[in-house]
């Protein structure tokens, strides 16, 4: 089987003229070695799944951008590894994000009147009602259902760094569209505990 891959010369070539049984292939005697890299990378198999999916697809994407020298074997896994750290500085800046609204709690908390409580969760919900359909789904789904992006990433069938970035999104419009001490408030109107 594949025995028209004599060489990694001619696979290159083959797959930068967009030959789809050099591209399967790769995909088969690589995938799973692969994955078992991402997954002692990430600790997580959906995530390290994820990981080659990205890799293996962007490869495809890119293909005539491909050296015909360079080792397949080489540039696969350089490329997982360099997709993990992507994603972990990804889920490092989410967290960050999330934290510094955490952070600004103790403001909120100090909102004893009702009335005005009631007048920051009506805003805080008109805004959410107002983000993009994709970005509203995936962020009730991560702060009022308490999903994690790998369940919200099943459930809509995307990719976890998907989720992120929709997250990220829908904190970024949030930020500008309110005041800090409202956005803050998001996190007790979902009821998100603090690390």
């Amino acid at each position: 089987m594949h025995k028209i891959f004599f060489s990694q010369k001619k696979l290159i070539k083959l797959l930068k003229k967009g030959d789809a049984r050099a591209y399967s292939y790769i995909v088969d005697l690589y995938y799973k070695k692969l994955c078992d890299y991402a997954s002692n990378l990430a600790r997580d198999n959906f995530k390290s799944e994820d990981i080659v999916q990205n890799v293996i697809i962007r490869m495809w994407q890119q293909r005539e951008k491909l050296s015909s020298n360079v080792s397949i074997k080489n540039y696969l896994y350089k490329s997982v590894y360099n997709e993990f750290i992507d994603q972990y500085r990804k889920e490092i800046a989410v967290t960050k994000l999330e934290k510094k609204y955490i952070e600004g709690l103790d403001i909120v908390i100090e909102i004893q009147d009702v009335t005005e409580t009631n007048r920051l969760m009506t805003l805080v919900q008109n805004e959410i009602e107002r983000l993009p359909p994709k970005c509203k789904e995936t962020f009730l789904m991560s702060k009022q259902e308490g999903l994690t992006y790998v369940e919200i990433a099943e459930y809509q069938n995307v990719s976890v760094n998907t989720v992120e970035k929709q997250m990220v999104k829908a904190f970024s419009i949030l930020r500008k569209k309110m005041k800090e001490k409202i956005v803050s408030f998001i996190f007790l109107l979902f009821d998100i505990k603090k690390p």
